[in-house]
């Protein structure tokens, strides 16, 4: 495994409390969004600030343009960019309280926060938008925190780069989507529902992949389409690089020990599913 994407496996379980605990969930509710949906699209897009539909539908770029405008940009009279990011970061926090022991971890958990800090300071915000929003806030000063927002710089940064992949592959957001269910062998209804694509769009995105050569008709990745999709994730892992190649691999291994009993609670607890629509692995 690359070590950027291990990496990642490590530290997205920390991240994706915010979208699998109840916590956050309950925090979004108390500023005046009920549903998930309406929380997701506020807590994620308001580092950009009170932006509509579109901008996000692209920055985002796996979700139905449809399925984002149910929610944006009418969120914004409900609530505030800086509530949003106050109750994103608070949920987040509570439900890391509730599933670790932070006591114990407290030495680990700030070392860990400080070395993903260090690393992150080689990534460049050009050309990646949701990174570079998230990068302007700032640093909180208490560990669980601190981890959680370099968690979440880690992980649009390399968002950021994997929809640059997708772009240069000349993969659109539900042939990306077609792609990797074939190419992982998770089920259609693990990604699809969760991103608004209808069946007649998915059945669409289809057929252009069998047009293209990348997918058979019973559904399979040809060799074209399993190395396309291969080529996809080596670009994302390579531009990801930047904050393991500031660590170096002497640090890099430090920060997955580090981890590794955070992130083993955090699975163990059960609320991030394995497969899931993030499309993180299990940890190593």
């Amino acid at each position: 495994m690359h070590p950027a994407r291990r990496l990642w496996s490590r530290t997205e379980p920390y991240h994706a409390v915010v979208y699998f605990s109840p916590e956050p969930r309950s925090a979004f509710e108390a500023v005046g969004l009920r549903g998930f949906w309406r929380g997701y699209f506020a807590g994620r897009a308001a580092p950009l600030g009170a932006v509509g539909a579109a901008p996000v539908t692209a920055c985002f770029y796996g979700f139905s343009p449809g399925f984002v405008a149910r929610a944006l940009p009418s969120i914004w009279a409900l609530t505030t960019p800086a509530r949003a990011l106050e109750a994103r970061v608070d949920g987040a926090d509570a439900a890391l309280r509730r599933l670790l022991d932070v006591d114990a971890l407290h030495d680990t958990i700030d070392e860990a926060a400080r070395l993903l800090e260090d690393g992150l300071r080689a990534c460049d915000p050009a050309g990646r938008p949701v990174y570079a929003g998230n990068a302007a806030l700032p640093w909180p000063e208490d560990p669980v925190a601190r981890l959680w927002h370099a968690t979440t710089l880690l992980r649009e940064h390399r968002g950021d780069g994997h929809v640059a992949a997708l772009l240069t592959a000349g993969l659109d957001p539900c042939e990306a989507h077609v792609t990797q269910v074939a190419a992982t062998g998770v089920t259609v209804d693990t990604i699809q529902p969760y991103r608004g694509w209808a069946d007649e769009d998915w059945d669409a995105a289809t057929r252009r992949l069998v047009a293209r050569g990348w997918m058979t008709d019973a559904g399979q990745l040809t060799d074209d389409g399993r190395a396309g999709r291969d080529a996809v994730e080596e670009a994302t892992d390579r531009l990801a690089a930047a904050p393991v190649e500031r660590l170096g691999a002497a640090r890099v291994e430090r920060l997955c020990t580090l981890l590794e009993p955070i992130v083993t609670a955090l699975v163990e607890a059960g609320e991030l599913p394995y497969p899931n629509p993030i499309g993180v692995p299990r940890p190593d």
